[in-house]
């Protein structure tokens, strides 16, 4: 029964992969380099998986879309924060994770991951549960845009009850957030982990909706941005706020650190960084500028509805 589980959680996942990939090409200049790997005997961690990676396009300066497949002796303590009885035990990840950042500083950076992970206690039957969402995070802020994705993100997950969405939007807004900053990463979107309470078939059906609505979350907000024009200044600007998202990524994002700590293939786990950020030292942006906007209208918390 797991294993039949396990079967049909990854032919979707790859399917989604490939959609998803597939959909990029249509509006970029180049194809994505598909990357399969599979850990050596010797390695505390086994499994397989496929990274695809676009660099230095027309419209993508990075864009990366892994699957990864892999089983452990031991559940990495990110994983068993809100589940202590697991700790140690042998467990099975799949997912697809994907952070695509565009050229063009009024394309918005996106992120977007669906999992699900298994784990075997001493005693007692194999326990699951789902995770994922998709965040996005914008350099110049509009609010049509923000109304857009999150709008797609509710209609996702409708289907599976009225509180899902108000939830998820509210964990999201909670998790990609810079602590030690006190400020939020995007515009946010749904995020969700360690869920079960549907079933395994409510639960896949849950997020194979969340996976599925991607592409009409973003690639409209894409087509629309990509041929803005933009010069110097809009490219420090955005260059300086990728430098924020490398700062969650590694500080924060309990992904980076499940995939770090269980001994995963760190060229695919650190695919989401972009390929250049900035640093500036106590920068103050205009006050009314479209930069200071961007920080006092857009990344805050906010109901988009």
């Amino acid at each position: 029964m797991v294993l039949s589980r396990a079967a049909l959680v990854r032919d979707y996942l790859l399917e989604l992969q490939g959609r998803i990939t597939g959909a990029c090409v249509g509006v970029e200049s180049k194809p994505f380099l598909a990357d399969k790997w599979k850990k050596s005997a010797d390695e505390p961690l086994q499994g397989e998986g496929i990274t695809k990676i676009l660099e230095n396009g027309a419209v993508f300066e990075r864009a990366g879309c892994g699957f990864s497949h892999v089983k452990g002796k031991q559940l990495p303590a990110s994983a068993t924060q809100h589940r202590p009885e697991l700790a140690g035990a042998p467990f099975e990840a799949m997912g697809v994770s994907l952070v695509f950042h565009p050229r063009n500083p009024y394309v918005p950076t996106v992120h977007m991951n669906v999992r699900m992970l298994s784990a075997t206690p001493e005693t007692g039957e194999p326990v699951f549960w789902f995770g994922g969402g998709m965040d996005l995070t914008p350099y110049y802020g509009f609010e049509e845009d923000a109304v857009h994705f999150h709008t797609i993100c509710k209609e996702a997950l409708d289907p599976f009850g009225a509180d899902k969405y108000p939830r998820f939007k509210t964990w999201c807004d909670e998790y990609f957030c810079l602590k030690h900053r006190g400020e939020q990463r995007g515009i946010g979107g749904i995020f969700f982990d360690d869920f079960s309470e549907l079933g395994f078939s409510g639960g896949l059906a849950m997020l194979s909706s969340v996976g599925d609505s991607f592409l009409g979350a973003y690639l409209p907000i894409l087509n629309m941005r990509k041929d803005t024009p933009y010069g110097e200044r809009e490219r420090n600007f955005q260059l300086y706020r990728r430098g924020r998202y490398v700062e969650f990524n590694l500080v924060w994002d309990r992904g980076t650190h499940f995939g770090l700590q269980s001994g995963g293939r760190t060229e695919s786990i650190l695919m989401s960084m972009p390929p250049l950020a900035s640093w500036a030292y106590k920068l103050e942006p205009r006050p009314g500028s479209p930069e200071d906007d961007l920080v006092t209208k857009f990344l805050v918390r906010r109901d988009w509805l």
